[in-house]
């Protein structure tokens, strides 16, 4: 059984049609890169996972995303359940302006928890999983803008997994990093997948290359190849892929 699976997915913005016809499979515990040039659809693909897209007027979806083999599109899908399931981490750090303590608490709260303890066990084993509570274990009540902008997407990921999802959605969370922060990150995704089902859209071929066990790649609104990342990278099977990797164009 796939974890996460979308069967012939057209999603339309007004008369734009944005996805055509995309079906993909992910198997649980697992990263999956999106990539391919800007405007392809990759992150509309990647909202789809947790309905971002149903903020957005005049968005009209076809098809069938199934999450642990139930339609997420259904009538009756509760979108705060679906949300808790499928954590975001976004472009640019989005911490709040709070504490780092009650950053990573927010969403506890927010669903209605209030066991002192056991929010406190939730942020320390987050900040742990997001590789960060060494650097903040002493600094929990200062104002999370006074961390670095790698230690505020790794503070973001540990908003993110403070919920408990299952699946973990990234859309380019390193492209606002320098190199070493941005290999904290890889590093983190590389031990995260044990625990959670990873999908990530990014512009840099080597981080899909360094990261994902499969990748697909997008191509106005077309996935054009899916397939385990070594062979895209080393033999794939389409020439836009192969031109797309080498550099001839996006």
């Amino acid at each position: 059984m796939y974890k996460i699976e979308s069967k012939d997915v057209n999603l339309y913005y007004g008369e734009h049609h944005a996805l055509k016809n995309i079906s993909l499979q992910m198997k649980a515990n697992t990263v999956t890169a999106l990539i391919g040039p800007s405007g392809c659809g990759k992150s509309t693909y990647l909202r789809l996972l947790n309905r971002m897209n149903d903020l957005i007027e005049n968005v009209r979806i076809e098809g069938t995303v199934l999450i642990d083999n139930k339609d997420i599109y259904a009538r009756g899908i509760k979108i705060d359940e679906l949300r808790k399931k499928v954590g975001m981490v976004f472009q640019k750090p989005n911490p709040f302006p709070k504490t780092i303590f009650e950053n990573v608490a927010y969403g506890l709260r927010v669903n209605g928890i209030s066991n002192k303890s056991y929010i406190e066990e939730r942020v320390t084993r987050s900040l742990q999983n997001a590789a960060l509570w060494e650097e903040v274990k002493d600094k929990l009540k200062k104002s999370a803008f006074e961390l670095s902008g790698g230690q505020q997407q790794r503070l973001c990921i540990a908003r993110a997994l403070a919920i408990e999802p299952s699946i973990v959605l990234m859309d380019e969370p390193a492209s606002a990093l320098d190199p070493i922060s941005t290999a904290k990150i890889e590093e983190l995704i590389y031990e995260l997948k044990d625990k959670y089902t990873i999908v990530i859209v990014t512009h840099n071929m080597q981080q899909a290359a360094r990261v994902s066990d499969r990748t697909a790649f997008f191509y106005i609104g077309e996935v054009v190849e899916y397939n385990d990342t070594k062979e895209i990278f080393t033999n794939p099977k389409n020439q836009r892929t192969q031109n797309y990797i080498t550099g001839r164009f996006g």
